[in-house]
């Protein structure tokens, strides 16, 4: 029996409230600000609130210093304070970089003739966007979060030295953060496979004893479980910025909880997806086309995502390939715990 910190459990209920009571004041706000895209997937044409982070963001924030304040004060327990503290830096520079591509994507709606707004129609070509997230991992790298050493198959144990926080951090928030970004666009389908991979993650870290991992991981997971409550089919607001943000939540808490085989398999659906869109040179786009019958279909021949399996298997309408795909996310992270004993 695993023993929960009551700081988690009030962290944890505290993250939750609080997310669920102030994504409802900044949806408000968005739409005020004219922050709004329109949902593809949808017949009607109303503005949907495309900004959801800052709303999750605050539970987030509160939970975890919470969590902080007890276990610093209360405990007189500071020896993980420095790598929460790198992570939650690298988690909040990510969620910029997601803000700015949010607002970045609605300025290609100016209209004007001159180079200035060309340009911003145009926005940011999407390679750079690929690399960005990289400045990010410089809190974990300067901290030398994580552990160097590794035991790999066939290798045995490995001490990887200065490459694990010089190169595999950087790259692990890197791939990690994209490929959230690139299994999206249904209604409920970031937040709900995040729920579920972070809310795993947080739970092995919990039986491996890295409360700070755990910690991290389960206090986003609840908030994004109250994002989802608004951003269930059909949505009240969409995740956009925090489609980074749910990936280098992932990435930080793998590092800080020394986990990378564990949670490796846990992405399995994120790293066939990236493998979908490199097929395709990224051009593919996860959305479907909305039929008479009220199902969804891909767009074209050519498979690019797996979202573009689940509507190729069968007739769904837009939740039900939401669920499947969550579904197949619960199944993966099952087998991860049944199979990560022996690996």
């Amino acid at each position: 029996m695993v023993a929960v910190p009551a700081s988690l459990i009030a962290a944890v209920g505290l993250s939750f409230i609080l997310a669920y009571l102030a994504i409802p004041a900044f949806n408000r706000f968005m739409v005020v600000a004219g922050i709004v895209g329109r949902d593809v997937m949808k017949k009607e044409e109303r503005p949907i609130p495309d900004m959801g982070g800052p709303g999750v963001l605050v539970g987030f924030l509160l939970g975890i210093f919470l969590y902080i304040g007890f276990e610093t004060f209360a405990l007189k327990s500071s020896q993980d304070l420095i790598y929460i503290l790198a992570s939650l830096s690298t988690i909040l520079i990510i969620t910029l970089i997601g803000i700015f591509d949010v607002l970045t994507s609605l300025m290609k709606l100016r209209e004007g003739a001159g180079i200035f707004e060309r340009l911003k129609r145009r926005g940011i070509p999407q390679w750079f966007y690929f690399f960005i997230p990289l400045p990010a991992a410089v809190p974990l790298m300067a901290v030398a979060a994580g552990v160097t050493h590794m035991n790999l198959p066939l290798f045995g144990r490995v001490d990887l030295g200065l490459a694990y926080p010089l190169i595999l951090v950087p790259l692990a928030v890197l791939c990690c953060s994209n490929a959230t970004n690139f299994l999206a666009g249904f209604n409920g389908l970031e937040a709900g496979m995040g729920t579920v991979l972070l809310a795993s993650l947080g739970a092995f870290a919990l039986l491996s004893n890295k409360t700070a991992a755990a910690a991290l991981s389960l206090i986003f997971a609840t908030a994004l479980l109250a994002f989802l409550r608004y951003n269930w089919y059909p949505a009240k607001v969409f995740p956009g910025d925090l489609n980074y943000t749910i990936g280098a939540v992932a990435a930080c808490v793998t590092v800080l909880g020394n986990m990378e085989k564990f949670a490796i398999i846990c992405f399995t659906p994120w790293i066939a997806e990236a493998l979908l869109k490199a097929a395709s040179r990224f051009d593919a786009e996860t959305y479907g086309v909305l039929q008479q019958d009220g199902t969804v279909k891909p767009r074209g021949g050519r498979i690019g995502s797996l979202a573009h399996i689940v509507m190729r298997s069968g007739s769904f309408t837009e939740a039900q390939v939401t669920g499947i795909l969550i579904v197949v996310e619960v199944i993966v992270c099952a087998i991860a715990f049944a199979v990560i004993q022996y690996i």
